[in-house]
């Protein structure tokens, strides 16, 4: 028999409470539970980075986390970062620089440059690559993800309105 535990978290600004295994981990939580399959499963140990998400506005890794971690806390997924049907300034410059191709990588990408540039608004291809060196691309070859980051910082730091990287 499985064990089950009650989680109360924030989505997305959404609050949940939901019982869960054990053992469920959080990316599954999120696709399967929520129905948030924007955050993708890829090596399932960390590596690749497909899958993080931001707790409380720092990137994570949700295969490496049971979903009872997530207790009490308060994440992002790519589907949180914009409204729904509108694209922020770093989406935006991902599609203006052609930064994905295949897609599989691109929630992770951009989770990750979210993180950075809430801590640092405007990033150098330096610093871009460096925040997004735990997530592997097999695809673009990296120059337009660092490029789309670096002009995304850019952009937002010469408007007034830092809600545009949510």
């Amino acid at each position: 028999m499985t064990q089950l535990r009650r989680i109360e978290l924030v989505v997305n600004g959404r609050r949940h409470v939901a019982e869960v295994p054990h053992r469920l981990t959080f990316v599954d939580f999120l696709r399967e539970q929520l129905g948030l399959t924007g955050t993708h499963v890829g090596c399932e140990h960390g590596v690749c980075g497909a899958c993080t998400v931001l707790q409380d506005g720092e990137a994570v890794r949700s295969c490496l986390m049971f979903a009872v971690q997530a207790d009490g806390l308060e994440f992002t997924t790519v589907e949180g970062l914009s409204e729904p049907g509108k694209l922020n300034v770093l989406q935006q410059c991902f599609r203006s620089h052609h930064a994905l191709q295949c897609g599989f990588c691109t929630p992770g990408m951009l989770t990750a440059a979210t993180a950075l540039l809430r801590e640092c608004p405007r990033p150098d291809a330096h610093q871009a690559r460096e925040a997004i060196s735990g997530n592997l691309c097999r695809c673009t070859g990296y120059v337009p993800i660092v490029q789309a980051i670096v002009e995304a910082g850019r952009l937002s730091s010469s408007t007034s309105q830092p809600e545009d990287l949510t």
